[in-house]
């Protein structure tokens, strides 16, 4: 390894520590964004059986409404990707499982793995929450890959992250129709930042890093996944059984 990546390295756990997050350009290339898009699209639209273990759910609203958008236009989130070969690839792969042994220690095993599709105009806002809290796995420091497979914008849903926000520990969650959030009376609105991403990009972030995204009111999908790994020192705190976290590497 030269100088200059162990300086860049060294950059990376420094804003990890310091911000909660990170971004690592070029994490996928333009094709390999592309035919997982083209995967995700297959099982939003149908064309792809939801095999066991992979659940699909639709915009709340517009099933609350009885509407339906064709092409899987209507799709909000894909869940349980470890199923599926060719995204399995991606979870596996050295590119995030480098910094996640890095972040979480070897090997990482996988929490969840998750498809944002945000669909084009009727794609939902994400309230700001943390992850953990959701989570029984303690201590509360896993860490997510989220990459999207179109660029992120501020018109179509890009994360917006408050930094620094996981030394804070947890914060309190109210639940409210459709979402789970940190009310705005526990931090600052004007501390969030929206981090637009081109796609290809990984924002590898704290499972107790504050964040969210708005609504797509634009005309195009914005199609992402996200990738949460435990390491060795994670142990489980919910209801026996122990669910079976796979090994991703």
């Amino acid at each position: 390894m030269t100088m200059q990546q162990d300086q860049h390295i060294d950059g990376l756990r420094d804003r990890a520590e310091h911000d909660g997050f990170f971004l690592v350009e070029n994490l996928l290339s333009a094709d390999e964004c592309a035919r997982y898009a083209e995967r995700l699209d297959e099982y939003a639209s149908g064309a792809r059986p939801a095999g066991e273990g992979i659940s699909i759910q639709r915009e709340p609203e517009l099933e609350r409404a009885g509407q339906v958008r064709a092409g899987g236009g209507d799709i909000r989130k894909i869940d349980g990707l470890f199923h599926d070969d060719l995204l399995r690839t991606l979870i596996s792969s050295e590119p995030v499982l480098g910094h996640m042994h890095d972040l979480v220690g070897a090997p990482a095993q996988l929490f969840r793995a998750s498809a944002l599709m945000k669909p084009a105009a009727v794609g939902s806002e994400k309230g700001q929450h943390q992850d953990s809290p959701y989570w029984p796995i303690a201590p509360m420091s896993l860490w997510s890959c989220w990459v999207p497979f179109d660029d992120a914008t501020l018109d179509n849903g890009c994360l917006t992250v408050v930094p620094g926000s996981h030394h804070g520990g947890a914060l309190p969650h109210v639940r409210t129709q459709d979402d789970y959030i940190v009310p705005t009376d526990h931090y600052d609105p004007a501390a969030l930042v929206p981090v637009p991403m081109r796609r290809g990009t990984g924002l590898f972030f704290h499972s107790l890093l504050l964040h969210g995204s708005a609504a797509n009111t634009s005309g195009n999908p914005r199609r992402a996944v996200t990738m949460s790994y435990l390491g060795p020192r994670h142990d489980y705190t919910g209801t026996p059984p122990t669910p079976d976290y796979p090994v991703a590497g």
